[in-house]
């Protein structure tokens, strides 16, 4: 940890975009191809999600040895499913044994997978995330250590969250949002901490298949209400919410389109103040996690010109 209280790794090589994906549809030696392709592609960075499968520590751990460059990421892990020494541990772990290729996204997940699946209390998110971040530092770690401390991004949507993530970790990872979203949290973050967003892409250019592809990806995040009070913080009325949501909130939360128009959205988040993107490619073929690799290849094309 540094000495201004950021979790910052500032050898970190993550680069300008990234791929956010379920793994949890492939199997091991499927997804040891996939990383490896990715890596191949030159993506800076594969980010995983934690909800009901996979460990996210352990998965990492095998990704990591099965690539070269690309660093692994978790969007997010949620702290409610282990105490602070032992995340804290599982980074440095992570961190010391790929090089450096390891970040920590943290995230205080949702009351109903933390109560209802789980059968913890949920807490105040940002307090709780903060007592979090102080008992992770204070844990001791008796084993090699890493060259640098891993970096440390918050789950972040709200502004009380984002001061957060300026003040005591090293940047955000905001989640579902636009790029009139991304300016906001970089006024907030100010220069210097990671922002590092995520963005679903479908690469479909008929407006019916790929809007009734994004209402199906979107249907669960629609009933969770730290996304709709952030939604409707960003202009959407609660009618916009409703119902898969409206096509202009479908528009504005999804690039879908030909490789033009999904360039130029995550143009659009990067001339915002993002520093990363992360796409998450929603395939035609309505499998979760199923990537578009034709997609991904075409977009790694261009980020490397």
């Amino acid at each position: 940890m540094t000495t201004d209280g950021a979790w910052w790794g500032a050898g970190l090589k993550l680069g300008k975009l990234g791929v956010w994906l379920f793994t949890d549809g492939q199997s091991a030696a499927d997804s040891a191809e996939f990383i490896r392709r990715l890596d191949d592609w030159g993506y800076g960075a594969l980010w995983l999600p934690e909800a009901l499968g996979r460990h996210p520590f352990a998965h990492a751990a095998w990704l990591l040895a099965n690539s070269r460059r690309i660093t692994v990421a978790t969007g997010i892990a949620s702290i409610y499913h282990r105490d602070p020494g032992t995340t804290m541990a599982a980074a440095r772990t992570l961190a010391e044994q790929s090089g450096g290729r390891f970040l920590l996204g943290l995230g205080v997940s949702h009351a109903p997978m933390v109560e209802g699946v789980r059968g913890h209390h949920y807490g105040k998110p940002v307090s709780t995330m903060r007592s979090y971040l102080d008992a992770m530092a204070k844990f001791p770690y008796m084993a090699v250590p890493p060259d640098e401390e891993p970096t440390v991004v918050l789950a972040a949507l709200g502004p009380n969250m984002l001061a957060l993530a300026r003040d005591a970790a090293g940047g955000a990872h905001p989640y579902f949002t636009t790029p009139e979203h991304t300016r906001m949290a970089r006024g907030i973050l100010g220069q210097g901490p990671l922002l590092c967003v995520e963005q679903k892409v479908i690469g479909c250019d008929d407006p019916s298949l790929a809007r009734a592809l994004a209402r199906q990806a979107a249907g669960m995040y629609l009933g969770l209400p730290n996304y709709r009070a952030n939604w409707q913080r960003m202009g959407f009325s609660p009618a916009d919410l409703d119902h898969g949501g409206s096509d202009r909130f479908i528009d504005a939360t999804f690039a879908w389109g030909d490789i033009d128009a999904i360039r130029a959205r995550v143009e659009a988040h990067w001339e915002a103040g993002a520093d990363h993107v992360a796409i998450q490619p929603i395939n035609s073929n309505g499998v979760p996690g199923d990537p578009d690799n034709q997609l991904l290849a075409e977009m790694a094309n261009w980020v490397s010109d």
